[in-house]
């Protein structure tokens, strides 16, 4: 069967102005010419220029269509080619979204904003010392908290989601805030001094059915949960004040965010309870 470029147009939704741009750059040849001169189509035509839609849809550029029309690269390694090209722009496209999102939430002066982007660029290396930085400092370096160390560091993945590059950008904030750091620090000279990592477990199994139960934080049951804890009441203080800050709290997380983990079970409550009880 044999198409004017009108009635090509009509049959493939494009535009007359267009199936004649495609013409003259020589993209769609015509099969023929009628009697006065005017440009025919045919079948193969009609499906060449399906085919130069669908790519200019995907956004390929006309010099790679024409090497695809002309038998040059076939439609599955330009695919992969745009696929590839695409997902750095998606990355790209979801840094932005993340940075102007934070930078919305936070009503960000200018001086902000740019910190906020300088966050978001950094590279995996990048990102990788700025923590480990953040956690020598925090811990020591010290050898027997290795593993605490491992399980507090972000790994940010290659394709990560908005949620999780907001998270990262508050997470690297707060590893920058000195007062933070110095928690931490005296949290870890408390490890070394006898009050384990696993007391924030005991806390929780042992508080946690009296918060469920009803008992008063100033009742005599309660003094025996805290006797039952073995610890100096004036340590646990102590220990509570530290361990009770909401930053830590919300850089675990944050940090489950980042890693794709499931949101870590809040202990405030628990805390809460066991500090006015050991008041």
């Amino acid at each position: 069967m044999r198409y004017s470029i009108g009635e090509l147009a009509r049959r493939t939704g494009l535009t007359v102005k267009a199936v004649r741009f495609y013409s003259d750059r020589g993209l769609l040849p015509p099969s023929g010419r009628n009697a006065a001169g005017q440009r025919r189509y045919d079948d193969a035509a009609r499906s060449r220029l399906d085919l130069i839609r669908t790519l200019r849809d995907l956004g390929v550029g006309l010099a790679t269509i024409r090497r695809v029309v002309d038998g040059e690269a076939t439609v599955a390694d330009v695919a992969a080619q745009h696929a590839e090209a695409l997902e750095v722009q998606i990355r790209v496209l979801r840094v932005r979204q993340a940075v102007l999102t934070a930078v919305a939430k936070r009503s960000s002066t200018p001086e902000e904003t740019t910190i906020v982007h300088e966050l978001a660029r950094l590279s995996e290396e990048e990102r990788r010392r700025l923590v480990a930085g953040f956690l020598a400092d925090a811990l020591g370096g010290r050898p027997d908290l290795a593993g605490i160390a491992r399980t507090l560091t972000p790994e940010l993945p290659e394709d990560a989601s908005p949620e999780q590059l907001e998270a990262w950008i508050e997470l690297a904030e707060l590893v920058q805030d000195e007062e933070f750091r110095a928690i931490l620090r005296r949290l870890a000279e408390q490890h070394e001094g006898g009050l384990r990592r696993d007391l924030a477990a005991e806390v929780r199994d042992a508080v946690t059915p009296a918060l469920e139960a009803g008992i008063a934080p100033d009742s005599p049951a309660a003094g025996a949960i805290v006797d039952g804890l073995g610890r100096d009441p004036a340590r646990l203080r102590e220990w509570l004040a530290l361990v009770d800050d909401p930053r830590r709290e919300r850089y675990l997380r944050l940090l489950a965010v980042v890693n794709g983990w499931a949101a870590p079970e809040s202990l405030a409550p628990a805390f809460g309870w066991l500090a006015a009880a050991t008041a």
